[in-house]
Order: structure tokens, then C-alpha cells, then sequence
């Protein structure tokens, strides 16, 4: 069985050219099942589904259970995401709620200089709040 990995150049923000493969992969940094790590999973979930569908892979890591992978990793907060790949690698704090932040950290979508937006992007379903 042969893995086939489309590559694509791309010069960043920064000018530096990175590489594109087809498969995500994604970590998820949280301390046990709280309530901001499966808020940050669904989202994260949610958004891959939206946006990557299919082509990605998430791995979540309880630094409860492996405390050392925090210092080795470089992990100061929970929950933590990081993209592994494509590269560049990209960390993003918080649970994730926040879409467009996550999609632009993820550099699934881009902004111009000028503060307009370049790429995809759409908008996840809210939670309906309980009245």
C-alpha cells in the first residue's frame, strides 16, 4: 500500500517557504477531562470536519497521564493545539471557540495587509443557549 503526499510550495507571512502535504496532523495538549478540554476537542473536531474533511488526524495527549510530554513539548497552558503538520508547526491556547482565530492560526485562512480576508473560511453552528 503506497501513501500517496501531494506537495505544494508556499511562501508564508514571514516569507519562508514551507511544504503542503494532504494530511493534517493536529495535537491536542489538555489536563484530564475538563470541561475546556471537550469544549476545545468538539471545536476542534467540528472545524476539521468543516474544513479539512478527511484529511487530517488528531491526537490528543492527557498531560495528566504523561506529565513529562509538557516539558518536552514546550506545553505551558491547557488545552494547547498543535500543528504538526503541514509545516510550519503553530500552537493555539484556549478551547478553540473562537473560529476564525483558529482558522487563521491554522493558516487554513489568510488576511492581506490591509485586514481583508484571503481563503475559505466558514462559520461553525453555535450551541443554542438554554433560556
Amino acid at each position: 500500500m503506497s501513501t500517496r503526499r501531494r506537495t505544494i510550495k508556499k511562501t508564508g507571512r514571514g516569507g519562508e517557504t514551507r511544504t503542503r502535504s494532504d494530511k493534517w496532523v493536529l495535537r491536542l495538549y489538555v489536563a484530564g477531562q475538563t470541561s475546556r478540554s471537550t469544549t476545545a476537542f468538539n471545536n476542534l473536531k467540528l472545524l476539521c470536519d468543516n474544513q479539512l474533511k478527511g484529511r487530517y488526524r488528531i491526537e490528543v495527549i492527557d498531560l495528566l497521564k504523561n506529565p513529562q510530554l509538557a516539558r518536552d513539548n514546550q506545553i505551558l497552558a491547557v488545552p494547547t493545539l498543535v500543528r504538526k503538520l503541514p509545516l510550519p508547526v503553530r500552537r493555539i491556547i484556549g478551547d478553540l471557540s473562537n473560529t476564525e482565530r483558529v482558522l487563521v492560526g491554522l493558516d487554513l485562512i489568510d488576511y492581506a495587509k490591509d485586514g481583508s480576508k484571503r481563503g475559505p473560511i466558514t462559520t461553525l453552528p453555535r450551541k443554542k443557549s438554554k433560556a
